[in-house]
């Protein structure tokens, strides 16, 4: 599906139960992607590389410039990547133009989207981690249980390509959970072999956001929500055809 992006005054349109009965397809206006998880009750980004296609759509630095002006710092538990001081700068080379990013840059993402209400919520976050080393999709491990309990994966699999989502990596995406024992590390599940284990948080893996719940129509225009967030030059690019 070809996606008109970073339009923000989305309303939700009619649900589509896909194959899977537990996941539910929303096409809004604006042709944004939402699947609500009702194993999960939560709503994920049906574009599985969001910030891939929103690179190549509006130019890398572009994008993560807008990044950046909505989410210049992140806060965590104090490490040696935040000068132990738990207030992280991020930076342009936290990201790839493939749409990869260390944790620091992936949180900063998810930013944006809250920033922008994308597809009708401010809640958007990295999917949580139940800190267990290996293959497992049991509660509490949000991708996990996707990919197990919703895509039908199985262990030592990558991740089944379904007609659910779009962009699907068969590689390794952070999670939000921080590793309790070394808070420079996070919990991130490799999507290669659907097992998860935790990384440096300067280490870039993709990026696939979720949302508490059932997302409904949210009627503001989007404009609105633009204001002050530093992308209102990035869409001005879109509205006058020049990407790049």
């Amino acid at each position: 599906m070809t996606h008109r992006l970073l339009t923000f005054g989305v309303l939700l349109g009619a649900a589509a139960f896909n194959a899977n009965a537990t996941l539910i397809s929303f096409t809004g206006a604006d042709d944004v992607g939402l699947v609500y998880s009702s194993v999960g009750n939560v709503t994920w980004t049906q574009d599985a590389n969001l910030l891939a296609t929103l690179e190549s759509t509006y130019g890398f630095r572009n994008v993560i410039q807008a990044i950046i002006a909505a989410s210049p710092t992140v806060s965590d538990t104090p490490n040696s990547f935040d000068g132990y001081t738990g207030s992280y700068t991020v930076k342009t080379t936290d990201f790839s133009s493939d749409g990869r990013a260390n944790w620091f840059g992936a949180q900063a993402f998810v930013g944006l989207l809250n920033r922008v209400n994308y597809g009708g919520s401010s809640q958007w976050r990295l999917p949580t981690s139940n800190a267990i080393d290996g293959y497992d999709g049991s509660a509490g491990n949000e991708l996990g249980q996707l990919v197990y309990g919703e895509l039908d994966g199985s262990a030592s699999n990558s991740i089944p390509n379904t007609s659910s989502f779009d962009h699907e990596q068969a590689s390794s995406y952070w999670s939000g959970t921080e590793n309790a024992a070394s808070p420079g590390s996070a919990w991130y599940f490799e999507a290669y072999y659907s097992s998860q284990a935790n990384h440096r948080k300067t280490y870039q893996h993709y990026v696939w956001a979720v949302s508490p719940g059932r997302l409904s129509a949210v009627p503001i225009p989007g404009a609105v929500w633009l204001m002050g967030s530093g992308l209102m030059g990035l869409l001005g690019l879109k509205r006058r055809g020049r990407v790049g």
